[in-house]
C-alpha cells in the first residue's frame, strides 16, 4: 500500500516501537511508551499499520478489536507532514483492515478542541455521540466520542438481519 509521495502503508512490528513512541510524543501530549506500542503491536486483538517514508516511521495508528467493534487509537503522523492526507488515508487503510477482520462499528475520542482531527474523523464516516468530560489532561479538555457503524443492506434498502416491519 503506497502512494505517490512515497509514503508505504504496513503492519506495524515490534521493532517500529520506539520510533512510534518517539512520534507520537513528538505530536501528542498524551504519547503512549515503547512498551506500550510493543505489546500492542504483539496483541491479538489490535492492528497497528505504520507509515514509512524513506524508510523512516512518519505515522502511525491502532486498532482493538473486542468481538465487531474496534476502538481506534494512537493516530499520529510527523508534524511537518501535516494537511498532506496522510492521516486521511492510513486511517482509511486501517479500518478497511477491520472490516475484513470482521469490526461492525468503529469509536475513538479526540479532543474537543482539535476541530483539524474532527473534520478527519467525520470525513472518514465518524459522527459525535456524546463527550467525556475532562478526559484529557496537559492541557485539561473534554474528548468527543464519535462512531463510525456500518450497516448493511438489503437491495430494498431494509437493514440485513433486521426481521422486516
Amino acid at each position: 500500500m503506497s502512494g505517490t509521495d512515497g509514503i508505504r502503508f504496513r503492519r506495524m512490528r515490534a521493532q517500529d516501537a520506539a520510533a512510534a513512541a518517539a512520534l507520537e510524543a513528538s505530536v501528542s501530549p498524551e504519547a503512549w511508551s515503547e512498551k506500550a506500542f510493543r505489546d500492542a503491536v504483539l496483541d491479538e486483538n489490535a492492528i497497528y499499520l505504520a507509515a514509512e517514508q524513506n524508510g523512516g516511521l512518519v505515522g502511525c495508528c491502532g486498532l482493538w478489536i473486542s468481538l465487531d467493534e474496534a476502538d481506534l487509537c494512537n493516530v499520529a503522523v510527523k508534524r511537518e507532514l501535516w494537511g498532506k492526507g496522510i492521516a486521511t488515508r492510513m486511517v482509511g487503510a486501517l479500518l478497511s483492515l477491520g472490516e475484513k477482520a470482521g469490526v461492525r462499528a468503529f469509536t475513538l475520542e479526540v479532543r474537543r478542541s482539535n476541530p483539524a482531527a474532527v473534520r478527519l474523523y467525520e470525513k472518514l464516516g465518524f459522527a459525535a455521540e456524546g463527550v467525556r468530560r475532562d478526559f484529557y489532561e496537559g492541557p485539561k479538555d473534554d474528548a468527543l466520542i464519535m462512531w463510525k457503524r456500518r450497516t448493511d443492506r438489503t437491495d430494498d434498502g431494509r437493514e440485513s438481519g433486521s426481521g422486516g416491519a
